[in-house]
């Protein structure tokens, strides 16, 4: 075989020769990236990301970042941990660390604190047994945990909210930067229940009359404070103020005194958890297209709360 070749090869111009050459090895390299090995090899390679390079194609998306004090790190595992897949969430709950194992992803963006208070300080109350358990859980199974709130929140406009407004289909009425949009006219009752359906909301409090119009619309998911929501009523006066939750002797009664003096502001609280949860689940639309060899995947920590 050889010495056919090399007389044919002989009897071509030396353009001819560089041609068959160039082509030869072309093909030989699509055998070899047809054998499975090298394949598997080249995926392996594709998706070799840790999670400090999942967390680095974040930051590069965020102004300003990464911030000097913040309480977005890691809360489990390491940062030169391999990724093998993703999952976000409101709260890395037992159920979702679980669920997560299941899925054989290893890394769990949550938006709210993993070890129940605001820092993850482990030892804001000594000897607990709860949290330590929770840790030996996630070394386990070997998952990292980090905390995607501040950053989240940072990014124009803000990607909790942008998530609650595409679920509530309410995205076209509201403007980046304006704290209040308005909507079709519509009872305080209808938005209720239209809040109930599109996100998915069991149980809601309102304080106002339900036939009440409505237009004017705040929306403020999680818990911003009672300063902030007190706030933005006095200054905007909306016809109703959507939140997580409030500090019931603050805005609750703020709210309650208002009406009672003639004040037309209703309130809808919709509980922390949900209020939020589907700016989390629009994160795995905003991530997967940066992270394209890395399923993310969306799982909801759901209400911690039974309604009897």
């Amino acid at each position: 075989m050889n010495g056919p070749t090399s007389i044919m090869e002989n009897n071509l111009n030396p353009g001819r020769r560089k041609f068959i050459a160039t082509t030869l090895k072309a093909t030989g390299a699509t055998l070899v990236a047809g054998i499975p090995a090298l394949t598997m090899a080249v995926d392996q390679a594709a998706t070799a990301l840790t999670v400090q390079d999942i967390i680095n194609i974040i930051l590069k998306e965020i102004p300003g970042a990464p911030f000097a004090d913040t309480v977005d790190t890691i809360k489990s595992g390491n940062k030169d941990q391999r990724v093998t897949g993703i999952v976000t969430t409101m709260f890395a709950t037992i159920n979702v660390i679980k669920e997560t194992a299941r899925l054989n992803a290893n890394f769990i963006i949550a938006h709210e604190p993993t070890f129940y208070n605001h820092a993850d300080d482990k030892g804001w109350v000594a000897k607990n047994d709860i949290l330590k358990k929770k840790e030996e859980l996630l070394k386990h199974y070997d998952i990292a945990v980090w905390r995607f709130h501040d950053y989240w929140h940072t990014i124009r406009p803000d990607g909790i909210l942008t998530g609650v407004l595409k679920m509530a289909n309410w995205q076209q009425y509201s403007q980046p930067g304006e704290p209040v949009f308005r909507i079709p006219a519509t009872s305080l009752k209808n938005i209720v229940e239209h809040l109930r359906n599109s996100l998915h909301i069991s149980h809601m409090r309102v304080i106002g009359d339900l036939q009440q119009k409505c237009e004017r619309i705040a929306v403020m998911p999680g818990a911003a404070g009672g300063q902030r929501q007190i706030s933005l009523v006095e200054n905007e006066s909306p016809d109703v103020l959507i939140v997580g939750e409030v500090h019931e002797w603050e805005t609750a009664e703020y709210i309650r005194d208002a009406i009672a003096l003639g004040s037309k502001t209703a309130l809808i609280i919709l509980g922390h958890s949900v209020s939020e949860e589907p700016g989390m689940q629009w994160l795995v639309e905003w991530l997967q297209p940066k992270v394209p060899a890395i399923k993310v995947n969306h799982i909801s920590s759901g209400d911690p709360f039974t309604w009897i």
